[in-house]
């Protein structure tokens, strides 16, 4: 006989953010611990409000599975003395187990006897083993923790209720001093406590007190009033799924409604309304067919339609106020000059052990310098990079970048523009901050992408020289994701710039304000970034093999690991990749480089595997490329065949050593075949 179980923990209002990370986790928890303690069960299903995290166990077992296992102890001969008694081993052993000696019998393994025990334990009653649930409960992992009253145990928030039944029957558990019952909290304004009926009736009952406690009902629900605000006001929403998600947790009975604001402020950039609107007010922007902006905006309020009317013009007033310190930054920011800012750069600190931000600038510029003339830039480009690194980072001493810091790069943009500055100079000013996020957009104008990198370049450097290193989760400068964008960038682009010798260069340079250090480990994280990049499903070994290979150019290497996964699924595979590790495991014992000389070749299969590696060149596809170097294993394993490599004359064996190495060499280019696990 299987039933539902329902546990609920009541807190106070957790953070947006929180919620849906919190309900996933109580929900795999959940079912570890169930499948742990050999509970079977249908499903689980999760329900989270900004003040509740739940789940539903459905048609759970109302029995453990019986357990039965076997145990293998000491052999015969150490478990029993000369007396024939069982020894201090065997009895260590069976006490071990919960069991006594009586449990044990011998068993032949491989012509000699061993102690075994066989451990039989019947399944408990569901309600027996629940009691373990309430540390599922305390096991779970938040951002961010506090303590309150007199406990030292710290939780995301208070917890003021814990509801727990089997069916319709209470369990009684306990959490910290808040003992289970079936009591829940309704709405906090417009609903009660209430009693929780039975598992199955959970929504039912909490939706008679203004709450929805299923995520996705509540999802639903914004989604079709907004459709209906839509259709009412012949008006196109956008529905940003980031912000749809944090609005969803932020209430527990949704009414979404539409508000307006004077058309004056649509003289305002688009990007200083949509910010105000989305990111301080959590509104959602509205637009007409044509996709243009439109002076309203869509909220979601949390609770029903009474009185909506001052709920609207509470909303528009707040707005205002934000649409007011707007208008007044566009107006005032385009009274100064860039220069003006820029000078004033000197006195704003990057960091304190590294320096100022017109430091950092002046360091950006001669890397980005650098980087365009390895890229290829043309000299218009080049001169708009330089102009670029002289100025982008004017825009954080602006009113509006003040009051609005996620206008960086964007407002930079505008006012450069305002200011006159070339549109590619302009664009790059925004375009450095990209991407934003691990998997974020990427600049599109080469410009742009040269000052994205080099300032990405010098924040790593300068961080690592001072030795704020990230070390296991632990990155408040966020060193990742920037070391993560210049590879993408650099990915993206197709610029072939090795990595090793862009590091070496950069370290060559000289700056006055700081001395770059610690370049090994600079280069182990950049490694670490490619290594991200690459496709998961690359087995680590080819990745491997692809990270110490010798091109270190990000685009060639992603693809390298690629190609060598498709081959490995190819039948002559392993033959081809066992040719090359022989190849590197001899060729790695020439000391010296040394000329392959033909005229000491004895055989015919040195001269065909010479004139095959002189005629092995290697195109921009790796997938031909791995081609070409497979088709030399017939070749490779008949030199190996018929050719004695450490022969006693040293003369032939540095010959044919070298041979080997010339050939590693190009196929180091793609990998290092000898890492590749062939077995």
């Amino acid at each position: 006989m299987t039933k539902h179980l329902l546990i609920e923990l009541g807190l106070e209002e957790m953070p947006a953010y929180v919620v849906k990370p919190s309900s996933k986790q109580l929900r795999q928890k959940m079912g570890q611990f169930l499948e742990e303690n050999r509970l079977d069960f249908d499903k689980i299903e999760v329900f989270s409000t900004p003040r509740r995290l739940a789940v539903r166990v459905v048609n759970l077992a109302d029995h453990q599975r019986d357990y039965s296992e076997d145990f293998k102890g000491p052999a015969k001969k150490i478990a029993l003395d000369a007396d024939g008694n069982f020894t201090k081993a065997a009895q260590g052993f069976v006490r071990g187990k919960g069991l006594t000696t009586d449990a044990i019998e011998f068993r032949e393994v491989n012509g000699e006897e061993y102690v075994y025990v066989t451990k039989n334990e019947a399944g408990k009653p569901v309600q027996e083993v629940l009691t373990g649930v309430v540390d599922v409960l305390k096991s779970l992992n938040f951002p961010v923790n506090m303590h309150w009253a007199n406990h030292t145990f710290e939780y995301i928030r208070p917890v003021h209720t814990l509801v727990a039944l089997l069916d319709d029957q209470a369990l009684d558990l306990e959490f910290l001093d808040i003992k289970s019952s079936r009591i829940s909290r309704g709405h906090r304004f417009l609903g009660q406590e209430t009693e929780i009926k039975s598992a199955a009736s959970y929504e039912d009952d909490l939706r008679a007190e203004f709450v929805l406690a299923d995520a996705q009902e509540r999802e639903n629900l914004i989604i079709d009033q907004i459709r209906e605000l839509e259709e009412s006001h012949k008006v196109s929403v956008e529905i940003d799924e980031e912000l749809l998600d944090e609005v969803l947790n932020l209430v527990e009975y949704p009414t979404a409604f539409m508000g307006s604001f004077d058309r004056k402020y649509l003289d305002i950039p688009e990007e200083v309304l949509v910010t105000s609107m989305k990111s301080h007010q959590r509104y959602f922007v509205v637009r007409d067919h044509e996709g243009n902006l439109l002076p309203n905006f869509v909220s979601v309020r949390n609770g029903n339609d009474a009185f909506l009317e001052n709920v609207i013009k509470g909303n528009e007033k707040v707005l205002l106020a934000r649409l007011e310190d707007g208008e007044f930054f566009w107006r005032e920011d385009q009274k100064l000059q860039i220069m003006d800012l820029v000078d004033k750069l000197k006195a704003v600190t990057f960091h304190e052990k590294i320096g100022s931000l017109y430091e950092h600038m002046m360091r950006t510029k001669a890397i980005a310098v650098y980087l365009g003339q390895e890229s290829g830039l043309s000299s218009e480009e080049l001169h708009q990079v330089e102009r670029a690194a002289n100025i982008y980072k004017f825009d954080l001493l602006t009113g509006m970048v003040g009051e609005f810091d996620e206008l960086q790069g964007i407002m930079g943009e505008k006012y450069a523009l305002l200011a006159g500055e070339n549109s590619a100079v302009a664009a790059a000013v925004r375009e450095h901050y990209l991407p934003t996020s691990a998997e974020g957009e990427l600049p599109d104008s080469k410009v742009g992408a040269i000052l994205a990198i080099a300032d990405k370049l010098d924040t790593l450097l300068s961080f690592f020289s001072v030795g704020l290193i990230p070390s296991g989760s632990n990155d408040p400068y966020a060193l990742r994701r920037a070391t993560q964008g210049i590879v993408r960038i650099l990915d993206k682009f197709g610029w072939e710039i090795p990595l090793d010798q862009l590091i070496a260069n950069l370290y060559q340079l000289p700056f006055d304000s700081l001395t770059y250090e610690n370049q090994p480990e600079v280069m182990a994280f950049l490694r670490a970034r490619v290594a991200k990049m690459i496709d998961g499903d690359v087995p680590k070994d080819i990745r491997d093999a692809v990270l110490d290979s010798s091109t270190y150019v990000v685009r060639l290497e992603i693809e390298a690991a690629n190609a060598l996964a498709d081959k490995a699924k190819d039948p002559d595979f392993k033959a081809s990749v066992e040719s090359l590790a022989r190849v590197f495991n001899l060729a790695k014992k020439l000391e010296a480089e040394a000329a392959v000389d033909p005229g000491l070749f004895e055989n015919e299969y040195e001269q065909e595997l010479f004139n095959l590696v002189e005629e092995l060149h290697f195109t921009e596809e790796m997938a031909d490329n791995l081609d070409r170097l497979f088709a030399l294993s017939p070749a490779i394993d008949s030199f190996f065949d018929n050719t004695m490599v450490m022969t006693e004359d040293l003369l032939l064996q540095k010959n044919r050593l070298s041979l080997l190495k010339t050939l590693m060499t190009k196929a180091q280019s793609i990998a290092a075949f000898d890492e590749i696990n062939t077995k």
